[in-house]
């Protein structure tokens, strides 16, 4: 079975304002992924600019069949 992350976080910008995601999953590699791989992730996957601080809550690995179609494999098409 393939593993994804559970978690909730919170993004505060540095020019003011802020995003917040409750249980957002993600597909992952391996067994575990730390907090701030995850914060890394978030950021450059939805392409955010200005980023101050990032928070990662309630972080938990699921066993769980991954979702998104792999890079190589959406370009061989």
């Amino acid at each position: 079975m393939d593993k994804r992350v559970q978690f909730d976080f919170e993004i505060e910008f540095t020019n003011g304002g802020g995003l917040q995601g409750q249980d957002f999953r993600l597909d992952i590699e391996g067994d575990d992924i730390s907090d701030e791989e995850l914060a890394k992730y978030i950021v450059e996957d939805m392409r955010l600019l200005m980023v101050g601080e990032v928070r990662i809550l309630n972080k938990k690995i699921i066993n769980e069949k991954h979702k998104r179609i792999p890079t190589d494999e959406r370009f061989d098409k």
